[in-house]
């Protein structure tokens, strides 16, 4: 029982951990072959953001977790209390986890473009992709989604 419990919650743990990537340089599989605006501009100013980390699928697991953990404890209501409040109590420090895990570096750039007026766009740090102050840019946009790239 205890091995069946484990081996079903895996899938929510790996897909908990699983999170699209939020760089200039990615695209979702419904992005691809989409048209976009493009505007150019120079950099004005950048810092670092975190990116918050997504919590449901942490939380299914401590759930679940919590609730195999309390149900080892006592018998006839008690046991039931205690499933229950391991269930509650591991879905929070579920949640609280992959948040943290989750969690993503970011920039917050800001432009000024060449028609007129700025804009902000937060987006994760690419490792293969360095921006700079005065760096000379083009701001993609699909109408859901705007980012920032060379």
């Amino acid at each position: 029982m205890k091995r069946l419990l484990i081996l079903a919650t895996l899938p929510f743990l790996f897909a908990s951990c699983a999170q699209d990537s939020l760089t200039g340089n990615s695209y979702s599989r419904h992005e691809a072959g989409q048209a976009q605006s493009v505007r150019m501009g120079r950099i004005t100013s950048i810092r670092g953001v975190e990116i918050e980390g997504n919590k449901t699928g942490g939380a299914l697991v401590g759930a679940a977790a919590g609730g195999f953990l309390g149900n080892q404890v006592g018998s006839g209501s008690g046991q039931t209390a205690a499933t229950v409040g391991g269930a509650l109590l591991g879905g929070a420090a579920g949640s609280h986890a992959g948040k943290a895990i989750t969690a993503k570096q970011g920039l917050e750039i800001q432009v000024k473009l060449d028609e007129g007026g700025s804009i902000s766009v937060v987006q994760e740090v690419d490792k293969n992709e360095s921006f700079s102050q005065g760096d000379r840019v083009r701001v993609l946009s699909n109408g859901g989604r705007t980012r920032v790239t060379h």
